[in-house]
């Protein structure tokens, strides 16, 4: 299958292509030139790895085998995303994998794909993290010969848990705590690819949600959701809206999902323009729910296309730190422990359901990332699992820089 460059359709590149290339022409997101529909009678039958390769197989045809396919999935997704009853209600839990988040499903998956479509030259992933990402990237690629890793991630605007977990790790990860915002962050990303120089001579590549093997892999785990509990709503933590992009291209591809919800904080760049019919980004602002402090949505392109050509709308709702502050209470009152991303997700859950409706909502990061958060909320103590544990009793190897090109420049052709 082909891909396609959204800004300028005569750009159509292969899978690996795209993967390798991360944008096309003018930082265009590619897109599938068609969406297979899927039968989910028949998938719902099949093991989980072979459910996952019969899902993935029509986008990747042509770049990778069927055995190929089959060892790329055994290796990425050891782990599940348990759909887990909360009230009438479900959770999806996709904080399962080895950083915590449900980072680590589009990370691992492209570390995959990046490991066998190599020609031999060195590559430089550059990627921005608003908490997850930057973790589930390092941890994907750490090792990993002839790939160098920079994750920019604003200073002081994520918890230190996300933060040790990936500025430990050293070797071939480099972190760079950028004096700025998450925004600011992404555009220094985007600024890179369109340097000639740097992408020649650094083998530039990027692992944030533009990347398409990421939305990939995301779309996995809306297929394991729609298949466990048909025609739910289901509400999306929206920051860059990768992980919505991917739900609803399950639903395009024959998931039966009724519905969807964009959950957003106060950064409500989406919400406002559903609303109004204006794109008025503001300057981003810090909550608790800090992976989803983003006013321009990379991803929203996307997003569009999809709404678009399927004719649907899109339920949105920004909750308040004081709503997400309670949701975290509310979920506690019945026996679930959320932190402040799926409480968002809850919270425009139960504001968007219409009578006789059953929702999912996402929980896309273990609680014990923010432990400080939710234990101010809960007035209690979060007990850290292993991997965060580990991490935070060893040394910060992050730099600091200031949000400017060149400076970012400097250290990516050092």
């Amino acid at each position: 299958m082909d891909f396609y460059n959204l800004k300028h359709p005569e750009e159509k590149v292969s899978f690996g292509q795209a993967v390798r290339q991360g944008l096309g022409r003018d930082q265009g997101l590619f897109f599938p030139e068609r969406l297979p529909h899927l039968d989910a009678r028949m998938l719902s039958v099949l093991p989980r790895h072979q459910r996952y390769q019969a899902i993935l197989k029509p986008f990747v045809e042509g770049t990778f085998s069927d055995g190929t396919l089959a060892q790329m999935v055994a290796e990425a997704f050891p782990f599940e995303a348990p759909l887990v009853p909360v009230g009438p209600h479900f959770a999806l839990e996709l904080f399962h994998g080895p950083t915590l988040a449900f980072k680590d499903f589009g990370a691992r998956f492209m570390a995959q794909c990046l490991k066998r479509l190599g020609s031999g030259q060195p590559i430089t992933i550059l990627t921005a993290t608003s908490g997850d990402t930057g973790a589930a990237v390092a941890h994907a690629f750490h090792n990993q010969p002839g790939v160098r890793v920079l994750v920019l991630y604003p200073k002081g605007k994520i918890s230190r848990p996300q933060e040790q977990l990936f500025c430990t790790l050293g070797g071939n990860i480099e972190t760079l705590a950028v004096e700025g915002d998450f925004d600011q962050c992404q555009a220094l990303v985007k600024t890179a690819f369109d340097d000639e120089e740097v992408k020649g001579r650094c083998g530039l590549n990027s692992a944030n949600s533009i990347n398409i093997s990421r939305l990939l892999a995301q779309i996995l785990y809306f297929w394991d959701l729609a298949l466990s509990q048909p025609d739910l709503v289901v509400s999306v933590p929206c920051g860059n809206f990768g992980d919505l992009t991917a739900g609803l291209m399950a639903k395009a591809m024959g998931a039966p999902i009724k519905r969807f919800v964009a959950a957003t904080n106060s950064n409500d760049t989406v919400p406002r323009f559903l609303a109004g019919g204006q794109w008025q980004p503001r300057d981003t602002v810090a909550t608790l729910s800090n992976a989803m402090d983003v006013s321009r949505p990379n991803n929203w392109p996307r997003v569009a296309k999809l709404l678009d050509s399927q004719g649907w709308t899109l339920a949105a709702g920004a909750v308040s730190e004081a709503d997400t502050r309670a949701a975290v209470q509310a979920l506690q009152l019945q026996g679930y422990l959320g932190e402040p991303h799926c409480a968002v997700a809850f919270k425009a859950l139960l504001d968007q359901l219409e009578s006789g409706e059953r929702g999912a909502f996402l929980c896309t990061a273990h609680p014990a990332k923010f432990a400080e958060a939710v234990g101010a909320i809960l007035g209690m103590e979060l007990a850290l699992p292993g991997p965060l544990a580990r991490a935070m009793e060893k040394p910060n190897l992050s730099r600091t820089i200031a949000a400017d090109w060149q400076a970012l420049r400097a250290q990516l052709l050092s």
